[in-house]
């Protein structure tokens, strides 16, 4: 029965995702609502104590570098600096190509430090007037976008600076270069895998017919964009080329300037109270963070005019994307900590032990909470926030560098993250127009290579030793 309830909160979370009701409403409600089925008298303590203390402290956490890449996408966006990037992939890849040019520059765009919810809004209209002109079905714009922003540069490929590659900082005490090897090897398996995919599905419409779609049933449809007076792509590249050099010059400078711990006196009432930070757990979230501050510093340098007539107006925009994508998130993540919190659940993590192999048990464990959560960052915070010691044990007598633990774990976090409640996915399809019904299938068909790839990286670790 106990499990019963923990599947019935989940699966009542995915429905009301489905039909476009908010997370951030539905998620304590699907979590209290567990909680009162099980223990009446628990969910008041559970929903102040818990649920409240993880959405706040996810917040705390990692709210600046929501906010810094939200702004960062936005500055960029304004200088016209991503319409230069856009129509340089397509000049080199070519029109005819759209798939692959749309994959590439969110690819491009997510690495440099842009943040996911940014890139949907930065790439759609490009993808719409490619897709549109190639004869390409709307429909496929989702699950194209998803590949190049939700996948491989999100959490596999070493260095990059998206929240699903910092969380494994903060446990494992490693760096967002973790395991770098595993993370090319994945990336390519992915881009590989998605790519084939995609075509296929393009092909199989042309077969049938199916064009970009019927004009009276084309919900936010962008204007086409003017190529006219747009930076040198050079130019445009320079403060993604900045964001990432910086991150790895800080990554390095940090460790060493501040040593493992650092305290200063808070002065209460009169009284010092000293406040510690354990900098082996922050310094990557620092190093992104300065970073992203020092890439918006360079677009506004480089392109002051254009930035700063209408930055008042992007701030905004960009503050409540930042809003947005962090309280969704962290609700979710108050979701999943309830839940794990739960008898029902407690039963399902003990299966999940049965599993031996070390990294198995941590991908499966990883991808599972993240599925049930609706959230790459909030599954992957809750799993090692309660398993982090056992899977540190569990390297040390397997012989297992915590890199390959840390790219296993934010690999799999991006595995079965896109379930209809996550909120890129719903972000996603409201930018676009589309639904879950038209267009979540070829999100979820990528999913299941994204899940499948952790497995494969698994696998050449085993046999290969290489990482």
């Amino acid at each position: 029965m106990s499990v019963l309830i923990v599947l019935a909160a989940l699966v009542f979370l995915m429905v009301v995702a489905y039909r476009g009701y908010s997370v951030i409403l539905f998620a304590p409600v699907a979590a209290l609502g567990a909680v009162l089925l099980t223990d009446p008298a628990l969910v008041a303590p559970m929903f102040t104590g818990l649920f409240m203390e993880k959405m706040v402290g996810f917040v705390k956490l990692y709210f600046p570098v929501f906010l810094l890449g939200a702004v960062f996408g936005k500055v960029i966006e304004l200088s016209g600096f991503s319409k230069a990037i856009v129509a340089s992939v397509i000049r080199v890849i070519g029109a005819r190509r759209a798939m692959l040019s749309i994959v590439l520059v969110c690819a491009i765009l997510t690495y440099g430090g842009v943040s996911l919810f940014v890139v949907v809004f930065a790439v759609y209209p490009f993808a719409a007037e490619m897709f549109r002109q190639g004869g390409i079905p709307k429909r496929l714009i989702p699950g194209t976008i998803a590949l190049g922003a939700f996948t491989f540069t999100m959490d596999a490929l070493p260095g990059t600076p998206q929240i699903q590659n910092l969380i494994p900082t903060a446990f494992f005490r490693t760096t967002i270069y973790a395991a770098p090897w595993l993370g090319l090897i994945g990336g390519g398996v992915i881009l590989a895998a998605g790519l084939g995919y995609l075509e296929w599905r393009r092909r199989a419409a042309a077969a049938a017919g199916e064009g970009y779609g019927i004009e009276a049933d084309l919900l936010n449809e962008p204007e086409p964009f003017d190529r006219r007076a747009i930076p040198h792509p050079l130019l445009a590249l320079l403060p993604l080329l900045l964001v990432g050099i910086m991150n790895k010059a800080f990554t390095v400078a940090i460790p060493r300037v501040y040593g493992a711990s650092y305290s200063f006196d808070s002065t209460v009432v009169g009284k010092a109270v000293p406040v510690v930070q354990e900098i082996p757990k922050i310094a990557a979230i620092w190093a992104v963070e300065g970073a992203l501050l020092i890439g918006i510093a360079s677009v506004l340098v480089l392109a002051w005019k254009p930035v700063t007539r209408r930055f008042a107006e992007g701030a905004k925009s960009a503050v409540s994307g930042a809003l947005l994508a962090s309280m969704n998130t962290a609700s979710e993540y108050g979701f999943g900590a309830v839940i794990a919190a739960l008898p029902g659940f407690l039963v399902v993590a003990q299966g999940l032990k049965a599993i031996p192999h070390p990294l198995v048990n941590e991908a499966v464990t990883v991808t599972t909470l993240a599925g049930m959560t609706g959230s790459a960052s909030g599954g992957l915070g809750i799993a090692l926030a309660a398993l982090s010691e056992t899977l540190i044990a569990n390297a040390q007598s397997a012989g297992i560098p915590l890199e390959v633990f840390h790219r296993i774990a934010a690999m799999a976090s991006g595995g079965m993250d896109t379930l209809p409640h996550n909120g890129a996915v719903i972000t996603l399809l409201a930018v676009t127009g589309l639904t879950h019904r038209v267009a979540y299938r070829d999100i979820f068909a990528l999913t299941l290579i994204k899940t499948t790839a952790v497995f494969v990286v698994i696998a050449v670790y085993v046999v290969t030793g290489l990482h």
